[in-house]
């Protein structure tokens, strides 16, 4: 007993040490393959067999070690021995009486990772692992049950052998690489009379271990290999529609128009107009023009407004020459008076028209094709 206790000792502190000293990595950034890898394990704990006597009472150590492998994220398979100490009890007068005896076991164990077959990854630190196995259990040392024959009718001598069938948990959190620390609960079943008593029904061993799992024969993860990157360069050529406006001459008839107010022929009120008219002439190559005044029926008499219109059209005349317009290009000044109405609206008849022909410019809009190049930087590997 003195040795298992320093064996839990010696377990606690080793997992003690390693936990802060060893930090877990990232499972994103891990430098190995997780599975396939082998390991080997030991643990220690307590355990008792299932009878009618007070199960508390009949508490031994117990302790193990395992050597195995997970093949994949989710299945693995150990080989496992457990033993060695163990004790029975039988409630007798005038006091109980408890004996104990000796026990091995050896089982091949299948282990299922919970959380990697729910999960969605196939590395976790923290996993629970259910298993189930078989195997063979000896027990010996049975001389204090066999002196209580007077007690135990059934009590066993020499040496007794008897399957081992087991179902288990087992909680195990990977502190780094190469280490892993446990906790394991099973249900053993055993042939009936293992405890040396007989009671029609197969015998529950149950166990439960703290241990350290040591883990290797990782394989190492590929090394991505970045290609060195080689760029060179090349010129594009785009090509696009452009607009341009070209001079065109054309011979074009001339029409621009002076407005009045009424009763009025000073063309300082239209010195706006007379000056956009000047500089349109002045632009005007063999430019023939009459001037030709009018004024609006709705007011005034026809004395009245054939003045006005006369008025009207020398004095636009004299204005346009009076802005840098040649004289030469006015062939004929003209009034109406009232008997002629070029427009249906009233009061724009209050107007002087200049109409004629001449040579001048257009801005004539043509798509051209054009193109420019642009350097472009490319990888070629």
């Amino acid at each position: 007993m003195m040795h298992f206790n320093r064996f839990i000792a010696v377990l606690a502190l080793a997992a003690g040490i390693a936990a802060p000293v060893f930090a877990e990595e990232d499972a994103d950034n891990l430098s190995y393959k997780p599975f396939p890898h082998m390991f080997i394990g030991i643990q220690g704990g307590g355990q008792t067999t299932l009878t009618n006597y007070s199960n508390s009472k009949l508490i031994t150590p117990t302790a193990s070690v395992s050597f195995g492998a997970w093949f994949t994220p989710v299945v693995g398979a150990r080989l496992h021995a457990n033993g060695i100490w163990n004790k029975g009890g039988i409630t007798a007068t005038p006091e109980d009486a408890k004996y104990k005896y000796k026990y091995a076991t050896a089982d091949i164990d299948l282990m299922i990772n919970l959380v990697t077959l729910c999960g969605r990854k196939s590395y976790y630190p923290l996993n629970l692992y259910l298993i189930g196995g078989i195997g063979l259990n000896t027990a010996w040392d049975n001389g204090e049950a066999v002196a209580l024959d007077n007690l135990l009718t059934d009590a066993w001598d020499g040496k007794k052998f008897s399957h081992n069938a087991r179902v288990g948990l087992q909680l195990d959190y990977n502190i780094c690489k190469n280490v892993s620390i446990n906790l394991e609960a099973d249900a053993n079943n055993l042939n009936d009379r293992y405890n040396s008593k007989t009671s029609n029904r197969d015998d529950w061993q149950i166990t439960a271990q703290l241990g350290l799992a040591f883990k290797f024969g990782y394989k190492k993860k590929p090394v991505a290999v970045v290609p060195e990157e080689v760029w060179a360069t090349r010129i594009d050529t785009t090509w696009y529609d452009d607009v341009i406006y070209k001079d065109v001459t054309r011979d074009r008839d001339i029409k621009k128009e002076i407005f009045f107010e009424i009763r009025e022929s000073d063309v300082a009120t239209t010195a706006e107009q007379i000056q956009s008219v000047a500089e349109f002439l002045k632009g005007v190559r063999d430019a023939e023009i009459t001037i030709t005044a009018y004024a609006d029926a709705g007011t005034g008499n026809p004395k009245l407004n054939m003045m006005y219109s006369e008025q009207r059209a020398q004095k636009t005349k004299q204005a346009l020459i009076d802005d840098g317009v040649d004289p030469s290009i006015i062939k004929s000044v003209e009034w109406k008076g009232d008997t002629v109405q070029p427009y249906a609206e009233n009061d724009l008849n209050r107007v002087s028209i200049i109409t004629g022909h001449g040579i001048y410019t257009d801005k004539d809009p043509e798509t051209v094709r054009k193109f420019r190049t642009e350097e472009v930087r490319y990888r070629v590997q």
